[in-house]
């Protein structure tokens, strides 16, 4: 038996519409969560048509023009405006009938492309219950016939399974909303044999061990521990019949860890740096819960990935940025301070569900409504754009050879050699009193 589908009912209109302007076909992807039993798709996306596609001569249909870079960095994008629990979930594709016999290879490979691309920027490893079929929709442009079958994207070898893809009004409209605010204070050191101070290596280094804090880290749920076997909605009554979007919001607080279990072996280790690079701030994190008998797991990991996957994807973009304005090359190295960009979210009309995305300091309005509609094919009022949280502050500080550093250095060195000597005269003394012990006993044994 395949997987289930159950698809908000206005994407069926959304890809009706976009069958009328397939020359001769158009892709995209399918946004969505997993879960054990069945499979929502809240969005589909088209693929943004590139500038030189709108100049190409005409000529026969054919799949082999289908651009597999431009389509995984778009899936990349828009994998960056997504909260917890919502991912890319598959990528669809309406052509023509004469190209039907090729399509559905077309989309496999887009499969795994797709997921190879998006699996190379997280800092989290995929549990080993995780559902990792993903949706392969193929619609006929001529006849309307929807075909979707399912590819297991952590088998190579994986054949196409059948799934049903059944359309659902307010598919959202009861679904759990879980949110917390992360103090962050990351120290980094930026090793000395780095190379031109790599610094985006070595920020994703420290965010790897980061991120495995927050794994580790207590959840708190409306201020309760909960067994991650119960369901998160265990005692809440549910309205039935209601089609409005009606908000389920539970209020998380995360306890990171301090130290390590007395039962864990700790190990120090001694590296010379060539500075360090510290991330502050206070970052807002979102998850969202389908509502049939979620387990407090569920909802648990969708936040930690979101915590983890948004302070990521803000270093990202920093980097990006500095790039574009700076140059990869950059040699030198001083005291810097960027801000981060903020968080903003975007409700999705008839839904609690809010896409996000992220702004810097000096980007107006318009660009953001203009990436929304790029990315997303979506509209948004400047009205509607929520920016929840204040600047968070990346500081990279190299060492520098100033003279207060020079003499501290020289302080530093000096109490070691006197307390060497110290240590020295005590070992002395030890062996002189040891030495003399054996010649008193040898003497009074004559």
């Amino acid at each position: 038996m395949g997987r289930t589908y159950l698809v908000e009912e206005g994407i069926g209109q959304y890809l009706t519409e976009l069958s009328t302007k397939v020359k001769p076909y158009v892709t995209g992807l399918l946004i969505g969560q997993c879960s054990p039993q069945r499979d929502y798709v809240i969005r589909a996306v088209r693929t943004p048509p590139k500038e030189q596609q709108q100049e190409e001569s005409v000529g026969p249909p054919k799949l082999a023009s289908l651009d597999e870079e431009w389509i995984t960095t778009h899936a990349s994008q828009v994998s960056r405006m997504l909260p917890g629990g919502l991912l890319v979930l598959g990528v669809f594709m309406i052509a023509t009938p004469e190209l039907a016999k090729d399509g559905q290879n077309a989309l496999r490979k887009l499969i795994f492309s797709v997921e190879k691309s998006l699996s190379k920027r997280r800092l989290w490893k995929p549990a080993e219950e995780e559902i990792s079929d993903r949706a392969a929709l193929q619609i006929c442009s001529a006849t309307k016939k929807v075909v979707c079958r399912t590819y297991d994207v952590q088998d190579p070898k994986s054949s196409a399974k059948p799934a049903d893809w059944k359309y659902q009004s307010a598919l959202t409209a009861s679904w759990v909303a879980l949110g917390c605010t992360v103090n962050v204070n990351i120290h980094i050191p930026l090793l000395a044999t780095s190379p031109n101070h790599d610094l985006e290596k070595n920020t994703k280094n420290g965010l790897n061990r980061w991120s495995k804090q927050i794994e580790d880290s207590v959840f708190l749920i409306n201020g309760q521990v909960k067994d991650e076997d119960t369901e998160l909605l265990e005692g809440q009554k549910k309205f039935r019949g209601n089609t409005q979007p009606s908000t389920q919001f539970s209020d998380v607080k995360v306890l990171t860890q301090l130290c390590q279990g007395t039962g864990a072996r700790s190990t120090a280790t001694v590296q010379v740096c060539s500075g360090s690079i510290n991330l502050r701030g206070a970052v807002k994190c979102r998850a969202y819960i389908h509502s049939n008998k979620p387990k407090v797991k569920e909802a648990i990991q969708a936040l930690k990935r979101d915590i983890i996957n948004t302070l990521s994807d803000r270093c990202e973009i920093l980097f990006e940025d500095l790039i574009l304005n700076e140059g990869p090359q950059k040699k030198n190295f001083g005291r810097e301070y960027h801000v981060l960009p903020q968080r903003l979210f975007v409700p999705v009309a008839g839904s609690i569900v809010m896409l996000c995305d992220y702004k810097f300091g000096d980007e107006a309005a318009g660009e953001i409504q203009e990436r929304f509609v790029e990315m997303l094919d979506q509209p948004v009022q400047a009205e509607d754009m929520h920016i929840a949280e204040d600047i968070s502050t990346v500081d990279i500080c190299p060492v520098t050879e100033s003279p207060s550093d020079t003499q501290q250095a020289q302080l530093t060195k000096a109490n070691l050699l006197l307390k060497l000597q110290q240590n020295m005269g005590l070992v002395v003394a030890a062996a002189v009193a040891v030495l003399a012990s054996i010649f008193s006993f040898n003497y009074f044994s004559d």
